[in-house]
């Protein structure tokens, strides 16, 4: 969906430096999905030990039931 946004040039022109990516839009486009990913890593890694796990589960009856 074409969006026009108010982009900071100075941000922009960095971004494109750096990554090397051929345009602008595939330079937003990388920097959403790495921005997405990042977001994820850090809620996954909130989420360590707040898990319970059952002691006495066992997988491989489980496995059987299937």
């Amino acid at each position: 969906m074409p969006t026009n946004l108010a982009i900071d040039d100075v941000l922009l022109e960095q971004a494109l430096e750096v990554g090397g990516l051929p345009s602008k839009k595939a330079t937003v486009n990388e920097a959403l999905r790495e921005f997405i990913a990042r977001r994820k890593r850090l809620k996954a890694r909130e989420a360590i030990g707040t898990i319970e796990f059952a002691e006495d589960f066992d997988y491989k009856a489980d496995r059987r039931k299937r």
